[in-house]
């Protein structure tokens, strides 16, 4: 069973860049995208209602901005859907969507960058407080032993393995203290970075590039997207990957393979 998530930097964007084809080869049951970047009557009916599967959106209150969904293949329909958090000034820009399926519950999150309209890191406190709504809404499950799975751009690259140049970029958002070690406050209590479980020594392996030309051909990228599973999650988790030949986005594709059992019902086949 495998599940994916996906920054698309503007969903109707990537549609002209071979999306659906990427959709339909990936062979996902779950894939979570973020950074839509538009409301669910703006899409054309092959991305809001593509044969075969569900969509379900959350966007945010600003046009073109932000926004987060989740794909569901048939037979992975999700039996319970919410996209707010509760929090006025962090749910108005959609960037929370969570499902039930089956036992399995999973979250697709666009997490803030903390630079701020002029570069001054002034938005860090809003990202940290967006990452303590996250999973404090997720903690009771997290501690009943339930599979969760919190997936997205977490805009946080926690280690120097995470990127290519961690001496330059001790400023920069993404890779400040505060920012890290709040990553790495969840992490202790138990939520497991499932690609670096997997792969704990890869290095060069990153999911975000810069634009600038020659930046992503010379691998000059962070580890911002990632795969979060609780404890319960784990024993069900079979693979974890990167999928960094996949071209459209500024992001690359991340996923895990589950054993089909985390559902807790026969298994299902779309």
């Amino acid at each position: 069973m495998r599940v994916v998530s996906w920054n698309v930097n503007g969903l109707r964007a990537i549609a002209k860049k071979g999306f659906s084809r990427w959709l339909r080869g990936s062979g996902a049951a779950l894939a979570a995208v973020q950074e839509v970047r538009a409301r669910h009557d703006q899409l054309p009916a092959s991305l809001a209602r593509p044969r075969g599967l569900s969509f379900h959106l959350a966007a945010a209150e600003r046009p073109g901005y932000s926004g987060v969904g989740l794909y569901a293949a048939r037979g992975y329909a999700p039996d319970h859907v919410e996209t707010a958090l509760g929090e006025p000034h962090l749910d108005a820009e959609g960037r929370f969507l969570l499902a039930r399926v089956g036992r399995l519950t999973v979250v697709s999150a666009y997490f803030p960058n903390g630079n701020g309209k002029d570069r001054d890191n002034s938005r860090i406190p809003y990202k940290l407080d967006f990452y303590r709504a996250v999973f404090d809404r997720l903690e009771a499950a997290r501690a009943a032993g339930e599979p969760v799975l919190v997936m997205g751009d977490f805009n946080t690259s926690p280690e120097d393995i995470d990127l290519a140049r961690p001496r330059s970029n001790q400023k920069t958002s993404g890779f400040t203290p505060p920012e890290r070690a709040d990553f790495r406050r969840h992490l202790a209590r138990g939520w497991v970075d499932t690609f670096r479980h997997r792969h704990p020594d890869a290095a060069g392996r990153y999911t975000w590039w810069s634009q600038r030309k020659g930046v992503r051909e010379k691998n000059v990228g962070w580890r911002l997207d990632f795969v979060l599973a609780s404890p319960g999650a784990m024993p069900f988790v079979r693979d974890a990957f990167i999928e960094d030949h996949v071209l459209g986005s500024d992001h690359c594709p991340v996923g895990v393979v589950l054993d089909p059992a985390v559902l807790g019902r026969e298994e299902t086949s779309s």
